[in-house]
């Protein structure tokens, strides 16, 4: 009973230290800043993939779940959730990533595929749509 006591105990401390700093905004305003690289053409591309909606990489469709980034004040760290399935042509789609991705560690947890390559770069959080009024 101690041992499950201190193994949660820790687990809530680490999980504060990763996640508590970081800026959660509104549902619609997140969006991730990826990068992929394709292997056998040697081409970087940046792409924007929203919260919740997929996109295609080449033979890859990417699901952006969460998408956290520490305000400017603390230790600079981008953190993506995502969800990467390979849609190989003639065979059944196969999940190929499943987990969160860091833009200041891209090797802790990487995309592993012989043909491309995908990592993050940013998360952008837009400000919400100021409406004028009159008066």
């Amino acid at each position: 009973m101690k041992i499950f006591f201190l193994e949660l105990v820790i687990f809530l401390f680490f999980t504060n230290i990763l996640f508590y700093p970081m800026n959660v905004c509104a549902e619609n305003e997140k969006t991730a800043v990826l990068g992929g690289l394709d292997k056998v053409t040697a081409r970087v591309s940046t792409f924007v993939a929203p919260k919740d909606k997929h996109v295609k990489f080449k033979t890859l469709r990417i699901l952006v779940r969460e998408c956290f980034k520490r305000p400017p004040e603390e230790t600079p760290e981008t953190s993506v959730f995502l969800e990467i399935i390979d849609l190989r042509p003639g065979g059944k789609p196969l999940r190929v990533f499943t987990g969160w991705m860091f833009a200041s560690s891209p090797a802790l947890s990487a995309l592993e595929h012989p043909t491309y390559d995908v990592w993050v770069i940013d998360c952008k959080i837009s400000e919400p749509s100021k409406q004028s009024g009159s008066g």
